[in-house]
């Protein structure tokens, strides 16, 4: 899979700013980590909400990967999380797996687990696709 580029610059600055790494990346599936130690946040938060920026991180390379089949661009997503536990030590690890994949939307569910397997975060992301020829 070649590397994500966005207007030239290399996507997820912010996520490799907070230690996410994109392990796996196909439109099928989506595997990353976070490093959550020192995490102080109350109601499941990671670092002020940094679950929500690593299901967007999974979710969108997922819609970008399955864009790119069909030589088109990912744009605007909109995201629901419900946190579920707080992860304070550690590394989460997040699941992208597709939902809904067409040509104009594309859905993905993304599971956030801690090292113990008990669920952080669960999301869902939608992304709007628009092929590379149109206008």
């Amino acid at each position: 899979m070649a590397e994500l580029v966005v207007d030239g610059d290399q996507a997820g600055a912010l996520a490799a700013r907070m230690g996410i790494k994109v392990l796996e990346w196909s439109a099928e599936r989506v595997v990353g980590t976070m490093p959550v130690d020192g995490n102080t946040q109350p109601y499941g938060l990671l670092h002020g909400g940094a679950s929500c920026v690593l299901a967007e991180t999974l979710g969108s390379f997922g819609a970008a990967a399955h864009a790119m089949e069909f030589g088109g661009i990912a744009l605007g997503m909109e995201i629901s999380a419900t946190h579920h536990r707080a992860a304070r030590t550690g590394t989460v690890t997040g699941v992208a797996t597709p939902l809904h994949r067409g040509n104009s939307v594309a859905t993905y569910e993304i599971v956030i687990t801690n090292e113990s397997g008990a669920r952080v975060c669960t999301a869902r992301l939608t992304c709007l696709l628009r092929r590379r020829d149109r206008p």
